[in-house]
């Protein structure tokens, strides 16, 4: 098992229980006790977990400084975003104009669209290029291009999007949390999904159970302004913050 998976299955066993021993996690996860125990001094240092003796707890919620790349988040829980888009991907009518933002999980969105009737407005260079392929009328915004996203963000992307409203709008998000919000790493890109939130009549954002928790340096929306779809989620308290739609029953995740 790969490092980030490992780690990952440690990170999920304390969001379910908020505190877990290393006894509990070699049975677990299926690894040695000396491997669980530096995956938990790794975790510990990048601020993810709080390590204690013969174990670790759960942080209240996590800051998150930074993001990966396109490449590397496309790799990331790849199944469980397929989910999401699929069901996503089916709330599209005819004569929806949609707005459908850049990233990983957005993206995956496309490949699921099957309504030609409706009109797509993105700031994401792949996503226009997948829609135009598959010949759906698509329009792209202007502005700043962010190398690590391939998203238009920024002042320029913000003004080219006031000329819009939108039936619904697909966002992603790097961080979930009832009192931060929906949250991004970078002010730029917080601006362009700020304005698309305003100006859709609804929002869904796409995340799976990764993303609840986390917090990232700038808020774009309150928990409340947008509806999630969500492979699953064990905390009660997003599901009563907002809608939620989860697309995968927890105790099945694993079989994914």
């Amino acid at each position: 098992m790969l490092t980030q998976d490992r780690q990952r299955r440690i990170l999920d066993e304390l969001a379910q229980k908020k505190s877990v021993t290393v006894t509990e996690l070699v049975e677990e996860i299926g690894v040695s006790e000396s491997t669980i125990r530096r995956d938990l001094v790794a975790l510990d240092k990048a601020g993810r977990l709080s390590k204690v003796h013969g174990g670790a707890t759960a942080l209240e919620h996590e800051f998150v400084a930074g993001e990966y790349d396109v490449n590397t988040k496309s790799k990331m829980n790849a199944k469980e975003k397929d989910e999401i888009a699929r069901y996503a991907a089916a709330l599209i009518n005819d004569q929806d104009y949609v707005f459908i933002d850049a990233g990983t999980s957005t993206e995956a969105v496309i490949s699921y669209l099957n309504n030609d009737k409706a009109t797509y407005v993105t700031n994401g260079i792949v996503h226009a290029k997948k829609l135009i392929a598959k010949g759906y009328k698509t329009y792209m915004i202007g502005g700043r291009v962010k190398p690590v996203t391939e998203a238009v963000v920024g002042a320029e992307g913000v003004r080219s999007l006031m000329k819009y409203n939108f039936t619904k709008a697909f966002v992603g998000t790097n961080g979930i949390h009832k009192e931060f919000g929906y949250t991004t790493v970078d002010v730029e890109e917080a601006a362009i999904k700020r304005e698309i939130v305003k100006r859709s009549y609804v929002t869904y954002i796409l995340a799976d159970h990764t993303k609840f928790d986390l917090v990232t340096a700038i808020r774009f929306a309150d928990i409340e302004e947008a509806c999630i779809i969500t492979d699953y989620c064990t905390k009660e308290k997003y599901k009563t913050a907002t809608v939620l739609k989860e697309v995968l029953k927890h105790d099945l995740h694993s079989d994914i």
